[in-house]
């Protein structure tokens, strides 16, 4: 059974960065697909980005050019980093594979607030 940890959220003012890490067990971030997703409150999960194995990069259209999805194998983690934060960007953001298994991690809470 996969299992994932995500941290690194907190809060944050509009323009600001933070680096989410994701650490993954019973899985490989190298040979499967992996994606970061979020949630706002009232919404449904969205998926933000994701990283191939072999390291093709999507984002929504919303993130492009301000998030950075990254994976380091010999941790078996995949990151987050995002920066020129918007309040819009305020979710609970998880990772997963993509398409999603059906684990999900307790995911970490980011919020953009002044």
């Amino acid at each position: 059974q996969v299992q994932l940890v995500e941290s690194g959220g907190g809060l944050v003012q509009p323009g600001g960065s933070l680096r989410l890490s994701c650490a993954v067990s019973g899985g490989s971030v190298t040979t499967n697909t992996m994606g970061w997703y979020r949630q706002a409150p009232g919404e449904q999960r969205e998926l933000v980005a994701y990283i191939t194995d072999a390291r093709s990069r999507y984002y929504v259209d919303a993130v492009k050019g301000r998030f950075t999805i990254s994976r380091d194998s010999a941790a078996n983690t995949v990151s987050l980093q995002m920066n020129s934060l918007k309040p819009e960007d305020t979710a609970v953001y998880y990772c997963n594979k993509t398409p999603p298994g059906p684990y999900w991690g307790q995911g970490t809470q980011v919020t953009v607030s002044s």
